[in-house]
């Protein structure tokens, strides 16, 4: 089954117009049967929220959860309210399990930062991250390109499928070392992780600038670039029951039309759809 969502709820207007921020999620809900959430990557979030988001979401409807920066090694001399990674890795399980009782957790998402080389350290860093999280499944994303280097790339998916790890495939722009290639091959059985980031490679490696996450993800797929990848998760889907894809090229409004022109070139099968998305294949005579 190939699921297709996007990145976040709240910002999506061409989809659901301007509405309060407390109906966005279940109108998002109508269109789309994932969502990545991607505020967890800043705070772990209270429970509070997740019970919300589960009562408002269709019961097939899956969350993808994306894991705190300081669970990823991205906060680099900025404050921790944690002290210890015990009680880090703890908050993260508690605040997530109204999403897992529901059944509605898909993933949680581990996106390591563009300084997370491919060393032994950092193979270490990756195997107690993986114990940490216990069973809760876990797609893992790199955002450095060594780990796929001419030495390398065998031997990450294959730590990957020994470890549990979900492979995360991602189209990026080829930007040098802080961005990695397309790499489609799936390290598990059940599900495989897609993030569609565009391919602006000008605008890739903008951070010291304020409007840096705009300039990165702003970027319009061509239908031809899509083509391509309605090809790609068709043969990911024979090595994974499940292919989860995301679009993050949400800065000018083109996450929304991407997602739904890639669902209508797969063929608008009904397998994970939302009843919105239905409608949209649905003959009306």
């Amino acid at each position: 089954m190939i699921r297709i969502g996007l990145t976040g709820f709240g910002d999506h207007e061409e989809l659901y117009g301007k509405i309060k921020p407390a109906d966005r999620l279940p109108a998002y809900s109508a269109h789309f049967s994932i969502v990545e959430i991607d505020s967890s990557f800043y705070a772990v979030q209270p429970v509070k929220n997740y019970v919300k988001w589960v009562s408002q979401t269709p019961d097939d409807f899956g969350f993808i959860v994306k894991a705190y920066q300081g669970m990823t090694g991205h906060l680099r001399g900025k404050k921790n309210y944690f002290d210890t990674a015990e009680d880090m890795f703890q908050a993260f399980h508690t605040s997530i399990e109204p999403v897992i009782a529901a059944g509605k957790l898909t993933m949680t998402l581990f996106q390591f930062p563009p300084w997370f080389d491919c060393t032994k350290e950092n193979v270490d860093t990756l195997r107690e991250t993986r114990e940490r999280m216990k069973d809760v499944p876990c797609a893992l994303e790199f955002r450095n390109s060594t780990w796929y280097s001419a030495e390398y790339r065998e031997r990450t998916l294959a730590f990957m499928k020994k470890e549990g790890w979900i492979h995360t495939v991602v189209d990026e722009p080829q930007a040098g070392t802080g961005s990695i290639p397309i790499v489609s091959v799936a390290t598990s059985p059940e599900a495989t992780y897609v993030r569609m980031h565009g391919r602006n490679a000008k605008g890739w490696h903008q951070s010291s600038r304020p409007d840096w996450r705009s300039l990165r993800y702003l970027y319009r797929y061509s239908t031809e670039e899509l083509t391509e990848w309605r090809d790609r998760l068709k043969e990911l889907e024979k090595d994974s029951r499940n292919v989860y894809v995301v679009f993050n090229n949400n800065s000018a409004g083109d996450a929304t039309p991407n997602a739904k022109e890639l669902q209508a070139l797969l063929g608008g099968d009904d397998s994970g759809l939302a009843p919105l998305q239905l409608d949209l294949f649905n003959n009306p005579s």
